[in-house]
């Protein structure tokens, strides 16, 4: 099995990392090889010998080139409950004005609101280029999923604020097996 991902040239060097140790990491906690074109920004993972962890492998690479840092995304390697999503905001600005009015309305001013979510939901953000992503367990990434949506509906940020103070109760009570 070979899996093939185009990553951003300029995530080529987080994912290699120091004298290549980042790589070295994924290969030996995914039992895959990677083969990295630097010039193209063409990853390959081949012939990993165990499928689930080649697939998790996938999903690692994914959330590096997604902004996330090497730490946060080989989480997923420690956890098979954690998920890694990406939401495309392409289709929603039009123009590289409103790719980045809709950035910073999720970032927000010193990045206050991207950390608000993620203390709340318990969950990692990642807003990089036209996507913003995130990594947590499945219930805590839908209650952000939700809340980033009321964003890009034109919510106020005081409205989703107040639906996240609300969701982290829940999410709790979910987490205590309540």
């Amino acid at each position: 099995m070979t899996e093939y991902i185009k990553i951003p040239l300029e995530r080529i060097a987080v994912l290699v990392g120091p004298k290549g140790s980042i790589r070295e990491l994924i290969e030996e906690k995914s039992t895959a090889t990677l083969n990295i074109d630097s010039d193209s920004g063409n990853v390959e993972i081949q012939d990993p010998r165990d499928a689930l962890k080649g697939m998790r492998a996938r999903e690692v690479v994914n959330a590096i080139a997604a902004g996330f840092s090497p730490e946060k995304a080989l989480k997923l390697f420690d956890n098979e409950n954690l998920v890694f999503e990406r939401i495309d905001i392409s289709n929603i600005a039009r123009t590289e004005k409103e790719l980045e009015r809709i950035r910073g309305r999720i970032i927000g001013s010193g990045g206050k609101t991207r950390e608000l979510f993620e203390n709340l939901t318990n969950t990692d953000i990642s807003v990089y280029g036209k996507t913003i992503s995130m990594i947590g367990y499945p219930e805590q990434n839908a209650v952000a999923r939700r809340g980033i949506d009321m964003l890009l509906e034109g919510a106020v940020h005081a409205q989703v604020y107040r639906f996240l103070e609300k969701k982290k109760t829940e999410l709790k009570q979910v987490e205590m097996g309540l």
